[in-house]
């Protein structure tokens, strides 16, 4: 490779802002009580594959490929999809307290939290048993964790969430995998109602497949080498949000189903700047728990 093949690459794997993305499209409608207009963070043409890169088990990625950010609606889901849920849409709110008092501490979450998640979780999917594997807090502006992940995505392909459960269960992994399986992702507010950085989930109903990019995503400390997908822009998608989140609200978020019948098996979603969010508005502070949810049949 030449010095300036060699430049030219080592650019592009560059920590990502929303300023150093394209903008396409014209800004569409107008925000109103059904939607809001936004610019969501696409995959785009590149000559480049897209790849993921954890220095650590904290702090940005660093990121290769060229990224899009369009302007598009957000459909608020409170009034055009209140009966949204995981098998169809691929996404679901739902109404849960918690009795923990610190999200920050681990300890704490592992012992009040999975437990709360691993029930919520099998009464909303049917599943016997339930496993989870992760859990992340996120914070806006915070140079010492994860901030709000803003690039559209989804948490595991049809390659990596087989491997990934083979990592977590492993004697038991050839009974599970010979059943229906499933990923879910469950997502909290954990600082009061989110007025900053909320989430866009994709219809996915609406999705094509062709618009799912397989991303290697590497984690420089423990060697171990993950895929996601990342998400290209088609006309046809319709995206929603669920405005004002209190604490007391999780949405459901399916990251992959094994099932090949119809349902929804693959769910992008990402943050995104709410047009709506006062000049002031607080940090967004959230919890995410990822989990593998499995059935007798």
């Amino acid at each position: 490779m030449s010095s300036a093949a060699s430049k030219q690459e080592q650019s592009t794997f560059t920590r990502l802002s929303s300023e150093s993305l394209n903008i396409a499209g014209n800004r569409p409608s107008p925000v109103s009580p059904v939607s809001t207009s936004a610019k969501l963070n696409f995959l785009g043409a590149s000559e480049t594959a897209p790849r993921v890169s954890y220095a650590s088990g904290q702090g940005e990625a660093t990121q290769t490929g060229t990224h899009v950010a369009r302007w598009v609606d957000v459909q608020n889901a409170r009034v055009s999809a209140k009966d949204a849920s995981l098998d169809r849409e691929g996404f679901e709110l739902r109404n849960q307290e918690s009795a923990v008092a610190d999200f920050e501490d681990d300890r704490e979450v592992e012992r009040v939290y999975y437990p709360e998640i691993i029930e919520l979780v099998k009464q909303a999917t049917g599943a016997s048993r339930v496993e989870i594997f992760d859990h992340t807090v996120r914070k806006n502006d915070n140079a010492q964790g994860r901030s709000p992940a803003s690039h559209l995505h989804v948490d595991y392909t049809e390659k990596s969430a087989p491997t990934r459960i083979k990592d977590i269960v492993g004697d038991d992994a050839d009974a599970l995998l010979g059943k229906r399986h499933i990923q879910v992702n469950v997502w909290r507010s954990i600082a009061g109602v989110v007025k900053r950085s909320p989430l866009a989930f994709l219809d996915s109903q609406t999705l094509k497949q062709n618009n799912l990019v397989p991303t290697p995503i590497e984690y420089q400390a423990t060697g171990r080498v993950g895929e996601v997908y990342r998400v290209t822009h088609d006309e046809d998608q319709q995206w929603y949000y669920y405005p004002q989140m209190t604490e007391d609200e999780v949405v459901l978020i399916k990251g992959y189903d094994s099932l090949k019948d119809g349902r929804a098996r693959f769910t992008p979603h990402g943050a995104f700047d709410d047009p709506t969010s006062p000049a002031n508005a607080p940090r967004r502070e959230s919890i995410e728990v990822r989990t593998f949810a499995f059935f007798d049949d």
